[in-house]
């Protein structure tokens, strides 16, 4: 007897997503009509076919609306490479695809930073995605990056600490040699939302650190501590500054 294999056809179903439809941004966003003029500038640059980094923090948020009303109303065929998981998650609800390093190369990506001094140097990672971005503008062919007055600085170290991403069990030893490094103040990185300590998208630890100085070799002195996996220095990249101002 000839057995006839049945075929089932079933509908596409989709989550009933509302935890993703009503995200919101956590936190006020300072200077937001500098942003959002900065926002359009960056929408502008959006091209049919493009693979857009996409950085971390709220004037990363301010660029990303801006730059989905435009793939919308133009009908662009655009990808996004995002940072961080809450980047994502907005990605996601805004309509924008996303893709990864496996399929595609940045074509140009847009971030914020912490402080920015005359060499366009950077401190990053206040939201503890330093490594991902790092890995970006490393791979990216243009990078733009957006600050508000407040950032620049004249020397790196003079407002944030800098962000060093460490493997758990490398702790001490860091803690070690950053000292060996000039390293005069060091805090392990705690949550707010949870207790303990930070832990990172890659399952690590943050540990904040004033230096004494901060020379131009100091972020591969760093990165060369086993057990440092990523740190928010940002020293001699190509970047291209784009100033958030209220005027």
């Amino acid at each position: 007897m000839l057995l006839v294999p049945y075929i089932f056809y079933l509908n596409k179903m989709d989550w009933e997503n509302s935890l993703i439809s009503n995200l919101q941004w956590s936190a006020e966003i300072i200077n937001i009509s500098g942003k959002q003029k900065v926002a359009a500038q960056i929408a502008d640059k959006v091209k049919d076919g493009d693979v857009i980094g996409i950085g971390s923090g709220s004037t990363v948020y301010v660029a990303l609306l801006a730059i989905a009303d435009k793939i919308k109303k133009d009908k662009l065929n655009v990808k996004g490479i995002p940072t961080s998981l809450e980047i994502s998650m907005f990605c996601s609800k805004l309509g924008i695809p996303l893709t990864t390093l496996f399929e595609h190369k940045p074509d140009w990506l847009f971030d914020g930073a912490d402080e920015v001094d005359p060499d366009n140097s950077l401190i990053k990672g206040r939201g503890g995605a330093m490594f991902k971005e790092k890995l970006l503008i490393s791979t990216s062919a243009k990078n733009y990056i957006i600050v508000d007055e407040s950032k620049i600085v004249k020397k790196l170290g003079t407002n944030f600490p800098v962000p060093i991403e460490v493997f758990p069990q490398a702790l001490l030893h860091v803690e070690q040699e950053l000292k060996h490094l000039g390293a005069n103040s060091i805090v392990l990185r705690p949550a707010k939302g949870k207790d303990g300590s930070i832990i990172t998208e890659n399952n690590n630890l943050i540990l904040d650190c004033y230096f004494d100085e901060i020379g131009k070799s100091l972020e591969n002195d760093i990165k060369c501590i086993t057990g440092v996996i990523e740190s928010g220095l940002f020293i001699g990249y190509d970047l291209e500054i784009v100033l958030a101002t209220n005027n």
